[in-house]
């Protein structure tokens, strides 16, 4: 079974011809166009941004090897990981001296402790993932596909599930700030409350629910860390091949229409049934776009105005699927202040980061990249002002209102105003200081001058 886990296919970065990327093209309902064999191109790494290249070659050409070496042995580990806490959660685990515990069983127990709670709006995602080891993504989706009954209900293999998964996380970059494996499983956990809500949860179909957590878990994946106009200005062949549209959202996609079929995970479903559900995985990451925020948003408000959301209707439920993944994507000012400050200070690094690197290729600093002129109190009230607080507002309608809706709301308001107080004592002690350097600047220079014989 380990020699299963272990076997990889195509894990070198994925070039493509430019034939194909001439022939792929956007289409209007957010749908790829297909080669000439009626095929869905799909796709595997290759997001790093040219300029890292440039700076990193060296390095990583030097360590291809022990990295392709590195990644089989801690998918085999992962997978060993993952067996132990599952005979733990049944009550089955070992204590032979010589049975391998890759974590200590203190540590498992606290996790499966954290699990019998994830639906609680509270959970603590920065916790699970030191509970198991860097592992919260794989070990949640596990758990979650287990308690929704979607393991028996597809017929899934626990092999190829878990080498997905494996798959999913391993193409998070950890060294991202924010858009990391952990940032993946806050927003599956925040998909699963939204699926919960009663409002949804007894309109939604098995297949609803695959497709919504499938869809938090792979949102994000192999994110570069950079955004879209940073793509786009340092001509990134992603932004070539997407034509300047979605470009992330649809590399993300594509990416995990390569995992799907690289894992083998629904291969034994009929090929019509897979390719609609990966078209539908496609129009849920689409929908994360943040450039389409606008778009959804006034198609929400108005369906709610009419009062003609039928969500018997699977088009209507995948439309809701869509709300509920772009709410959970940016869900996080909606969280407690201790996690809500810990999420805004790592978005923050990961913009500064793009503006040091902006910075150091002469070009132009994107807006909110810039540390010395965006400050993160700043950034998070405008954020919480223009994206959050309008679809949330929405979204309580739409839950007429739930507790867990009107506990979001609660949060959201405090974080604004602990933001608004921090922007304030910032500003204040900033003028203060350049005030102080005024005072102080005529006394240097009296003393300069006194000090020539």
């Amino acid at each position: 079974m380990s020699c299963l886990m272990v076997e990889r296919c195509g894990a070198v970065t994925f070039k493509r011809s430019e034939q194909n990327a001439i022939q792929v093209r956007m289409l209007a309902d957010g749908r790829l166009s297909t080669g000439h064999a009626g095929v869905l191109l799909a796709e595997r790494r290759g997001s790093y941004p040219l300029i890292d290249l440039r700076t990193l070659k060296t390095s990583a050409q030097q360590g291809e090897v022990a990295s392709g070496t590195r990644r089989k042995v801690k998918r085999l580990l992962s997978f060993q990981r993952y067996c132990h806490a599952s005979r733990l959660l049944r009550g089955l685990v070992p204590h032979t001296p010589g049975s391998l515990h890759l974590l200590d069983d203190d540590y498992l127990g606290q996790a499966a402790h954290m699990l019998s709670k994830v639906g609680t709006w509270n959970f603590d995602i920065f916790l699970f993932d030191r509970l198991t080891n860097g592992n919260s993504l794989v070990t949640l989706m596990c758990h979650l596909f287990n308690v929704c009954g979607l393991i028996h209900h597809f017929q899934l293999d626990m092999v190829k599930l878990h080498r997905f998964l494996g798959m999913v996380q391993e193409d998070y970059h950890s060294q991202n700030p924010y858009h990391n494996a952990v940032h993946a499983a806050d927003v599956t956990q925040a998909m699963y409350c939204y699926l919960k809500e009663p409002k949804l949860a007894e309109q939604l179909s098995p297949l609803d629910v695959f497709l919504g957590l499938m869809a938090a878990a792979a949102h994000d994946v192999d994110h570069p860390g950079v955004n879209q106009p940073f793509l786009i200005k340092t001509r990134h062949h992603l932004a070539s091949l997407y034509q300047n549209t979605s470009v992330l959202e649809s590399h993300h996609w594509r990416s995990t229409v390569g995992m799907l079929r690289e894992s083998g995970l629904l291969s034994h479903l009929p090929a019509a049934m897979s390719q609609d559900m990966e078209q539908q995985l496609g129009s849920l990451i689409l929908a994360t776009d943040i450039s389409r925020q606008n778009e959804f948003l006034l198609t929400f408000r108005e369906h709610l105005d009419n009062q003609d959301l039928d969500l018997q209707l699977a088009s209507h439920r995948h439309f809701m699927l869509q709300i509920a993944l772009k709410c959970a994507d940016i869900c996080n000012p909606c969280r407690v202040w201790e996690l809500s400050k810990q999420w805004s200070e790592r978005v923050c690094e990961e913009f500064y980061r793009q503006g040091d690197l902006e910075k150091k290729f002469d070009l132009e600093v994107s807006p909110l990249c810039n540390q010395q002129a965006d400050s993160v109190p700043a950034i998070q009230i405008g954020f919480i002002s223009y994206i959050v607080e309008p679809l949330f507002e929405e979204w309580h309608r739409f839950t007429e209102p739930s507790l867990l809706s009107q506990a979001m709301m609660g949060h959201l308001h405090k974080n604004k105003a602990h933001w608004s107080h921090l922007r304030y004592t910032h500003t204040n002690s900033d003028t203060q200081a350049h005030s102080n350097s005024e005072e102080a600047e005529p006394e240097g220079r009296d003393g300069e001058e006194g000090d020539i014989p």
